[in-house]
């Protein structure tokens, strides 16, 4: 009998769950067709329906990567200042599952380098996470949180701290614990709130 449409997608979400567990142990230097289909408990030759190349797969995972990220709980939160705190909170491995989806992020990132066109769809997601920290950040100037200038250029500036409290969350996870992280962030964001632009200037 042929296969209906519920069952093919049934097989594809359990397709993606396997090659979200790999990631989550393996990252993406352990990301392979042979550890999904052990993972799954199938053949090579079966994922090849997914997944015809390496290259497929590694495609696939950065788009799961991203659904991934973007259907976690996120923590409640007001208006202003205090819903862009809980957006950049949100990005750091404060939790296991923080942590885990952080630790993927991380490995995705010498996959993409070498390769130009997953390299640009890689950067568009941080421009789309870029973006929604800009809109935030243009809130909390409306309500005089934080002070005039390029609210863009904000965002830029508190993306990258917060990458990089990742990064260093991830290698030293003893030096910066959860709370380690949430006071060095709450500092940046208290100096940004004293930060005044240079006179003459929008910026």
């Amino acid at each position: 009998m042929a296969r209906s449409r519920g069952d093919h997608e049934a097989r594809r979400r359990d397709v993606s769950e396997a090659v979200w567990q790999v990631m989550a142990v393996r990252g993406f230097g352990g990301l392979t067709l042979r550890a999904v289909a052990a993972r799954l408990g199938a053949t090579t030759g079966l994922l090849t329906h997914y997944f015809p190349t390496k290259r497929a797969l590694v495609t696939h995972a950065l788009d799961l990567l991203e659904e991934r990220t973007a259907a976690r709980p996120r923590r409640p939160a007001g208006e202003g200042l205090d819903a862009l705190r809980a957006a950049l909170l949100d990005m750091l491995p404060l939790t296991e599952e923080a942590t885990r989806s952080n630790r993927v992020w991380v490995s995705s990132w010498d996959h993409v380098l070498s390769d130009p066109e997953l390299s640009d769809a890689h950067a568009g997601r941080y421009a789309r996470s870029r973006d929604a920290l800009r809109d935030k950040v243009a809130a909390a100037q409306a309500l005089g949180e934080l002070p005039p200038g390029d609210p863009e250029r904000t965002a830029a500036g508190v993306q990258s701290f917060v990458l990089g409290l990742v990064v260093q969350a991830l290698l030293d996870p003893a030096a910066f614990p959860p709370s380690r992280q949430i006071e060095l962030l709450d500092g940046q964001l208290a100096a940004l709130a004293r930060r005044r632009p240079p006179a003459g200037s929008d910026r």
